[in-house]
């Protein structure tokens, strides 16, 4: 059974977060594996928690808004 974990900033809307796990769903089921095998977490991570280029992702990014 595969378990696959999304690490993403916070945010992103419940549409996004649907569409997220039916695309993951569909590769794996393209592979013969039956969707009721395959689990898929969402971890959210605060833009201040993550770190890119030595910057915070929430200055860094500060532009980018989550769908």
């Amino acid at each position: 059974m595969p378990i696959v974990h999304v690490y993403m900033w916070s945010g992103v809307s419940k549409e996004a977060k649907t569409k997220i796990i039916k695309g993951i769903t569909k590769v794996f089921e393209e592979f013969g594996i039956p969707s009721h095998a395959i689990e898929i977490v969402i971890h959210e991570i605060p833009k201040e928690n993550w770190g890119v280029e030595g910057e915070q992702a929430s200055e860094k990014f500060k532009d980018v808004k989550p769908p």
